[in-house]
């Protein structure tokens, strides 16, 4: 008898890279789903509901499978900062950001529709700023692609030029948090 699948329901090639470090199988379907980014809302309310959104549309349609879904926000001044819809929004996101402290959210959700398992965990990381002008976030904006990506910036990618300073899991800032992850996924017999 076969193992069951892991599936991550994740367009995201940064958590299909995060996800490989655990060691275990699996591969990718993309939910085919309209997330709820409300900048007002509540972050780990959103974040929660769009990983659990995510996870059921896949799960409904490889029921013997497990599917983790997630879904990462930044936070600062009671709003979300989802994904910048061009560069004049990402360069005012960077400036909003620019020598301050804003949280990172990020939700997971595991499912297996045929037994109705449902694990859900929310992580929470703290990410400072540098002061930046202008010349500063062009540049960034001229080497890092981040129009698919929450407050338009990746720690990854060139994040020293930004980046004052984290706390909490590095990997949720990056998008999926591992420790996390590892724990739920653990606890559903899926890792050893």
């Amino acid at each position: 008898m076969s193992s069951p699948r892991l599936i991550l329901a994740s367009a995201s090639p940064r958590r299909r890279e995060l996800l490989a470090q655990l060691g275990v199988a699996f591969e990718v379907v993309i939910a085919q789903v309209t997330e709820h980014e409300e900048p007002t809302t509540d972050p780990r309310v959103m974040v929660a509901h769009n990983a659990a959104l995510k996870s059921e549309w896949v799960g409904v349609r490889h029921p013997d499978a497990f599917v983790l879904g997630a879904d990462t926000t930044v936070f600062l001044d009671g709003h979300a900062l989802n994904k910048p819809r061009d560069l004049a929004e990402a360069r005012a996101m960077l400036r909003r950001l620019a020598g301050r402290t804003h949280t990172v959210f990020t939700g997971l959700a595991l499912r297996r529709q045929c037994i109705g398992l449902r694990r859900d965990e929310g992580v929470a990381s703290e990410v400072t700023f540098k002061p930046l002008d202008e010349s500063a976030i062009d540049a960034y904006l001229d080497r890092v692609h981040v129009l698919d990506k929450a407050g338009a910036y990746a720690i990854q990618e060139h994040g020293d030029r930004l980046i004052a300073g984290w706390q909490g899991s590095f990997t949720n800032i990056v998008g999926l948090p591992l420790e996390a992850t590892k724990q739920i996924l653990t606890q559903a017999g899926l890792l050893g």
